[in-house]
């Protein structure tokens, strides 16, 4: 599979990473629907290697496992070069294999959620257009293996990508076309997208749809943790996270600021990218709403972990840390935070 194994050798190129941030989000990005894609893999044809079965897919599912938890603890620029080795070396091998149709299909739905991972690692780095990339290569494959959930949720994290870029249409309509791709989700799955959906309607400005989505993302989470709490996927940390950004771009900063305190009250422990960038944004709707020292306080609990986390979206977020304390460096908290961080984070982001 040729595409696959030049998307991987690209990622693990860095001359090649100022190329592919051009041109994000523009007309000429083509999002392929649903139908579109169903079955559709001409590159990927049998007998051209040995024959594999259950187990070879098994080991791209556990692989995929494993560099997931890499990920959420210590951030997307250490895990993904893991990932595009293993696409090029192991897994573009077996999608050329014979196998089986099921075998065939359970492979390519294993790649896909693999591709999909990389891309949100990619993008966690900062590396946006090369995330891209991995996410429509993603999307191929979810349709050529007939893999709802995989498509559904690679075109939400490419909603989620378009509203932290500031690209709020654009990130309602990938948000809306996840949903609408969607057939039969359980409670989980629709509070998964609608929580994205309302953020990006926030995003846009659409109040109303904003809370008509967020009420829907709440009521099906009660019906989720009703059945049976999920490690691992959306809960109500999650919810809480989507809550605070609906609320702070209708204006609602006292609301932002209760929401993400408690987003981060009810973050597992694994999650450490996450909660050390979600601190970070607590701090910065704290400030917002004039409370310097409480945010100084938070501020310091991200940097706690910073050290262990190697992602460009929460490098992001000091950098923006810096960037906000710098006039307030007469107050004790605030001149004693910038020393802290001055410390433990690279120069470059407290210039």
């Amino acid at each position: 599979m040729e595409g696959l194994i030049d998307l991987g050798r690209g990622d693990m190129d860095p001359s090649r990473r100022s190329v592919l941030g051009i041109g994000l989000f523009s007309v000429a990005l083509t999002v392929p629907n649903w139908p579109d894609v169903v079955g559709r893999m001409e590159a990927v044809q049998g007998g051209r290697s040995p024959r594999i079965g259950m187990p070879e897919v098994d080991t791209v599912i556990a692989m995929t496992e494993r560099i997931s938890e890499l990920d959420d603890q210590f951030g997307g620029r250490h895990a993904r070069p893991m990932a595009a080795a293993f696409l090029v070396n192991t897994v573009a091998p077996y999608l050329r294999a014979d196998a089986p149709e099921s075998v065939r299909k359970a492979m390519l739905s294993a790649a896909s959620d693999l591709c999909y991972l990389t891309g949100y690692m990619a993008v966690d780095e900062g590396v946006e257009g090369l995330g891209q990339r991995y996410y429509l290569k993603a999307l191929e494959l979810a349709g050529a293996s007939e893999d709802h959930l995989t498509y559904c949720t690679t075109l939400r994290g490419m909603s989620v990508q378009a509203v932290d870029l500031g690209h709020g249409r654009e990130a309602m309509r990938l948000a809306d076309a996840a949903a609408a791709a969607s057939p039969q989700a359980g409670p989980r799955m629709l509070a998964f997208l609608a929580g994205q959906q309302a953020h990006a309607a926030a995003r846009t400005g659409d109040r109303h749809k904003a809370l008509a989505h967020l009420n829907e993302a709440e009521i099906s989470m009660e019906k989720a943790e009703a059945r049976a709490k999920a490690f691992g996927s959306y809960d109500p940390s999650s919810l809480h996270y989507h809550i605070s950004h609906v609320r702070h771009e209708l204006g609602d900063l006292p609301g932002a600021v209760t929401a993400m305190r408690e987003s981060d009250r009810l973050c597992y422990d694994i999650y450490r990218r996450s909660r050390v960038k979600e601190r970070a944004t607590l701090a910065e709707f704290q400030l917002e709403v004039g409370h310097l020292e409480a945010a100084c306080a938070t501020w310091n609990e991200a940097l706690d972990e910073y050290p262990l986390v190697q992602s460009g979206r929460v490098d992001r977020r000091m950098g923006k840390m810096f960037r906000l304390i710098r006039p307030h460096l007469k107050n004790p908290a605030a001149r004693e935070l910038h020393e802290r961080a001055r410390l433990v984070a690279p120069a470059a982001l407290s210039a």
